[in-house]
């Protein structure tokens, strides 16, 4: 015997694995900021002129080492900073345990269920924050439906993400918006680099990392030809898949024909696709009629940000047995007429909950234009009515100067002449 009474040894374990994971969270975020350099950069500028001081903000976002990087480049430049998920499934929990280390506020849990996450959400606003970060608008509708004695104080706020621009701007036209939001979801930066390569690839990787299928020769389904659903389709086609769009929209349609993919209704794809994923922004994508239609191990994945875009419920509902876990992420729904259907991510955002989300390296795109857009607010949020707002252009093109540079890569610049040219109306062919 050595002496040590059980609980202790317990406790020293305990203790160990606490320590442990913070240690793999401290490593996770130093990976991701090597993947960060602009956001690095402006981390070291913020805590050189520190910009927030006595600033708090209330973010909801996936907490996730790229996230870390970005409350660290925040809380450089002075801010007192309160976190909570805008997804159970992707929090990272190591992440969240070093971040607390770090002097955040972290309320986040992988895995928790609605009420908890909804708690969370709260629990960050209690830092009664004069600005807030969202990804998917749940922490804005919150403020403007259940914390309303906190609008008063809340000065103006980010959203990343188009789900939350979407809602963000209903809002808005119906004058219920109290502050100013910027739409970093709408940088030219983000769009292409965020929505369209980011998305692309994360999805995909979540989807392989739960299933192990092979896509080339398979037919897959990608509802939606947005910026993220062309990015998803664009990575399905080069990894040899047969690829079908749907659409509402006649413009985004036509481009996707142009662009050489078969467009259809959702009604005739499910007739034959072996892979659905669904990223347009809105409810009930894929629904019951869609479910009955399926052939046998078809294979459903969103990468939208809630998980409305498959109706979960209708498929419970149609199943008789259900196989939950058969692979990590992926559940089977035994339909009754012994066809199988499978779902990921429980229908959640795939490449945050079956992968790690979008690469450091396009992250640091994104989150360098809502740091640099947090700045810009701090200093214009008096002067700005209630209302959604783009990223001020300047903004936008810093970001890309950066990482170019970053990248060592040199672009041209345009003569006197040229811009001249460029700025008068008085030149002839």
């Amino acid at each position: 015997m050595d002496g040590r009474s059980p609980v202790t040894t317990v406790a020293l374990t305990r203790l160990a694995v606490r320590e442990s994971g913070v240690a793999v969270g401290e490593r996770r975020i130093a990976w991701a900021g090597r993947g960060m350099p602009v956001l690095t950069a402006l981390g070291e500028r913020f805590a050189r002129e520190r910009p927030f001081d006595g600033l708090r903000i209330a973010a909801c976002l996936h907490v996730t080492a790229e996230t870390a990087v970005l409350m660290g480049a925040l809380k450089a430049g002075g801010a007192e900073i309160a976190l909570a998920a805008s997804n159970p499934l992707s929090t990272q929990d190591d992440v969240a345990e070093a971040l607390q280390g770090y002097g955040i506020a972290v309320h986040a849990r992988a895995g928790v269920d609605r009420a908890t996450y909804y708690r969370h959400i709260h629990q960050a606003l209690d830092l009664a924050p004069d600005i807030v970060l969202d990804d998917g608008c749940d922490l804005v509708n919150i403020l403007h439906t259940e914390r309303t004695d906190l609008l008063d104080g809340v000065s103006g706020g980010c959203e990343e993400t188009t789900t939350g621009i979407i809602r963000l701007r209903q809002m808005a036209a119906e004058g219920a918006l109290r502050f100013p939001v910027v739409a970093v979801n709408d940088t030219r930066t983000k769009r292409m680099f965020d929505n369209r390569y980011g998305t692309g690839q994360s999805t995909l990787d979540g989807i392989m990392r739960a299933t192990n299928i092979m896509l080339a020769g398979r037919t897959v389904v990608v509802a939606g030809f947005g910026y993220c659903g062309r990015g998803v389709a664009e990575r399905a086609k080069g990894l040899g898949a047969r690829v079908i769009v749907t659409e509402i929209d006649p413009v985004k349609a036509l481009d996707a024909s142009l662009q050489g993919y078969e467009v259809r209704p959702m009604e005739a794809a499910v007739q034959v696709g072996d892979l659905f994923i669904t990223v347009t922004g809105n409810r009930d994508v894929i629904r019951a009629e869609h479910l009955a239609m399926m052939k046998d191990g078809a294979i459903l994945a969103n990468a939208g940000h809630f998980d409305v875009e498959i109706d979960v419920r209708a498929l419970q509902g149609l199943a008789v047995a259900l196989n939950p876990g058969v692979r990590p992420n992926t559940d089977e729904y035994v339909l009754a007429d012994g066809r199988r259907l499978l779902l990921l991510a429980e229908g959640r955002l795939v490449n945050l909950t079956a992968a790690e989300g979008h690469p450091a390296a396009v992250m640091d795109m994104s989150f360098s234009a809502q740091a640099l857009a947090v700045a810009w607010l701090t200093t214009e949020r008096v002067r700005l009515a209630p209302g959604v707002y783009d990223v001020p252009e300047e903004i936008d093109v810093e970001v890309a100067r950066l990482k170019l540079a970053a990248a060592g890569i040199e672009i041209d610049r345009l003569t006197l002449d040229q811009e001249e040219y460029l700025h008068s109306w008085r030149t002839g062919s």
